[in-house]
């Protein structure tokens, strides 16, 4: 069915070409919102990625920018001192921890004009770089910074001087990359852009810059401004900022978006779907993990916890149910760690399933993520009547209701362990308490009733009529 309107999703890293949370849930509005034409704008590492969605009749069109390749830029500004004096004043407000405004810069930008050639080698990139090393880092050696500074912007420069897809909407699924093209596209097509973040992509990626061991001293600190810096332009341009629980929304006000412009509207799952899921009862103890075997969700505490728990119930099975091949060095290692704890013959390693065939009969589900949002995994978990053990992350301890005696921090597996004992030795109160997290969850969690939202935002934005709940 052809669609009134264009909507542009604008997607790093994650729909049509990896799996997971994130990817379902768009695939999922993709193919109920059957009114609506989709174009994708993915932002992406690497070209030639292999697309792992059967993509619905009303996706239009698809562009893919990769970021880390160097780009030719097939016009020029017309005014570039002019365009570098603005981008040396934005450059300030963004390391000052302000928002600044991008409408006068890129409007003077022209699409598939790529900046960062323009920025290493002209008097005017020139000095933006030194200007930008005497106020931040004067300590330091020149040439560290420098290439320091082009590591950073190099991917920005991609992205802003990209050309997006001509759509009635643009809306990004995180900030980042993806919701400084969704403040490009605004301005430059003069369309409403709004921003849905299921995690907060800042704080998500500053965690993974403080793990990391190549990015030390002052080039930590300026991804991790860099980053916080695009949170801000895109709040700051965004008609609309969704999350998906008010915690989140409160650190995005936090973080410069104005209140009156955010809304949270939760995860949705097909409540018919799970529902119907016919349970039965098998001998012994079954456990399940639902998730792709990377390490952010932390299988390795899901192999320890089975450890433990099986050195107190020898009978009990343990199901990692999820794709195998996104990160195959990890996967190999999370085998080598089944094997060395010689509890092969009790833990499996499913591969990418039907999960109804395993909600049938789990006796647990259970999620040990270092980083999650609002899991959908749990909400299928409930909706199917499967009790959860889960880490303390985004909004699992409210949607486990802050009950102690199923949550853990993340990493420990002794504390999960206790978790799946209490289940295992009181199963008349787990019944209890099955029943009321499906109740919950049919009448909070409703996909229809998350997508319908969606709809109205986007025939409001539209006709640029201010959305109100």
């Amino acid at each position: 069915m052809e669609g009134e309107n264009r909507i542009c999703l604008i997607l790093e890293g994650s729909y049509p070409y990896i799996t997971g949370g994130v990817s379902s849930w768009v695939h999922e509005l993709i193919k109920e919102l059957k009114s609506f034409n989709f174009v994708l704008f993915t932002i992406s590492p690497e070209e030639n990625q292999e697309i792992q969605y059967e993509l619905p009749p009303n996706i239009i069109d698809h562009r893919d920018v990769v970021i880390t390749e160097r780009q030719s830029s097939e016009k020029r500004p017309k005014r570039e001192k002019t365009l570098f004096k603005e981008i040396i004043n934005i450059h300030r407000e963004l390391f000052a921890e302000a928002a600044p405004n991008l409408h006068t810069m890129v409007t003077n930008l022209p699409e598939r004009y790529y900046l960062y050639e323009d920025a290493v080698t002209s008097d005017e990139g020139w000095e933006l770089i030194t200007e930008s090393n005497q106020r931040q880092n004067p300590v330091y050696p020149f040439i560290d910074y420098y290439w320091a500074w082009r590591s950073v912007h190099n991917m920005v420069f991609t992205i802003l001087g990209a050309e997006a897809p001509k759509a009635d909407l643009y809306h990004a699924i995180s900030t980042g990359y993806a919701g400084l093209a969704g403040v490009a596209a605004k301005i430059r097509k003069d369309k409403p852009f709004f921003v849905t973040e299921h995690g907060l992509y800042h704080k998500e990626r500053e965690m993974e810059i403080r793990k990391s061991g190549f990015i030390r001293g002052y080039q930590r600190d300026m991804w991790i401004k860099m980053f916080r810096g695009l949170s801000r332009i895109t709040y700051n341009h965004a008609d609309l900022i969704t999350s998906l629980f008010e915690e989140n929304r409160k650190l995005q006000i936090e973080l410069g978006a104005p209140r009156e412009r955010t809304l949270v509207i939760p995860n949705g799952i097909d409540i018919q779907r799970y529902s119907s899921v016919c349970r039965e009862k098998r001998e012994g103890f079954h456990v399940g993990l639902v998730g792709r075997v990377v390490p952010i969700k932390d299988i390795k505490t899901f192999i320890a916890t089975a450890k433990i728990f099986l050195e107190m119930v020898p009978t009990a099975t343990f199901y990692c149910i999820g794709p195998t091949d996104e990160d195959p060095g990890y996967y190999e290692n999370c085998r080598l760690m089944v094997r060395s704890l010689h509890i092969e013959d009790r833990f499996i390693f499913t591969g990418k399933q039907d999960v109804l065939k395993y909600y049938s009969f789990l006796d647990v589900l259970m999620l040990t993520s270092v980083r999650e949002a609002q899991p959908l995994v749990i909400l299928e978990g409930f909706c199917a009547g499967i009790p959860v053990v889960a880490t303390r992350v985004g909004n699992v301890p409210e949607l486990l209701e802050y009950d102690e005696r199923f949550l853990a921090d993340p990493k420990d597996p002794e504390k999960l362990a206790e978790g799946l004992k209490y289940i295992y030795n009181n199963p008349d109160e787990i019944s209890y308490l099955v029943e009321r997290n499906r109740e919950k969850t049919v009448r909070f969690y409703n996909r229809d009733d998350v997508f319908e939202k969606y709809s109205k935002i986007y025939r409001a934005l539209i006709r640029k009529v201010l959305w109100q709940e």
